[in-house]
């Protein structure tokens, strides 16, 4: 799957065909003239426009002439937030939907969508920035999830927490130092379950904004479980007390 789209016409119609776009990368100096639609239009669709050297575009795709400007495309279409909602409420089930704070690594976004799938959640969140995006890396890691569960890809992780706490999701986030051991906690009811970025974990407004921090004993001497595999015993553990 060829993800990168080159040049002002390609790029400017799958803007204008809403073909989903993970982010534009464009020359500085560039954003005038021929190329201000696709300016507006990145804009407008809350898609990422990224400034950089026209050597470094050069780079990006060798032999192609960009002319300014390369596009990414996403594997697949991101849903609104209000859908993973929408397929709860159609399936007359408490919304389960898991949101991730940052993780750069597709290997384990792609494992966390195939778990998502099995454990039939409803969905899960990423963050717009400073996360992986829906890539053919990621949709080959899925083993074929990426068909199946919806991504909602958000600008704002903390002002979705309040959203989604305002229609009443309980937010439980995984983190080391969690006052209770994962399978103590209460996991029932309309959940939002929030896993951090690898190395870093949750960032510090995140975990103010969780109503419940929850950890992974560990026994042995690695500090940390990698992310799709935490991802994977908190969401199975859902399952059980849902069951």
């Amino acid at each position: 799957m060829n993800e990168m789209i080159a040049g002002r016409n390609p790029v400017r119609e799958a803007l204008r065909a809403g073909r989903p776009i993970n982010k534009v990368v464009m020359a500085k100096g560039a954003g005038t003239g021929p190329l201000a639609e696709i300016v507006k239009l990145a804009k407008q669709n809350n898609i990422p426009l990224q400034m950089v050297e026209r050597s470094h575009l050069d780079k990006m795709n060798p032999g192609v002439p960009h002319q300014g400007v390369i596009a990414y495309a996403a594997a697949k279409q991101y849903v609104e937030l209000e859908e993973l909602l929408e397929i709860a409420r159609a399936k007359g089930q408490d919304p389960f939907i898991i949101m991730l704070d940052e993780i750069n690594d597709p290997h384990n976004l792609g494992a966390i969508m195939r778990t998502a799938d099995a454990a039939g959640a409803h969905g899960v969140i990423i963050p717009q920035r400073r996360s992986v995006a829906l890539t053919s890396t990621v949709a080959k890691a899925s083993a074929g999830a990426v068909e199946y569960v919806p991504v909602a890809r958000v600008t704002n992780l903390d002002q979705t927490i309040r959203q989604l706490k305002d229609e009443g999701l309980w937010v439980v986030g995984a983190d080391m130092d969690g006052s209770e051991i994962y399978w103590d906690a209460k996991l029932t009811g309309p959940l939002l379950l929030v896993i951090g970025g690898e190395g870093k974990g949750l960032g510090r407004l995140i975990k103010e904004r969780c109503d419940m921090l929850v950890r992974l004993p560990m026994a042995g001497r690695v500090g940390s479980l990698n992310a799709s595999v935490a991802a994977a015993l908190l969401v199975y553990e859902v399952v059980r007390q849902r069951r």
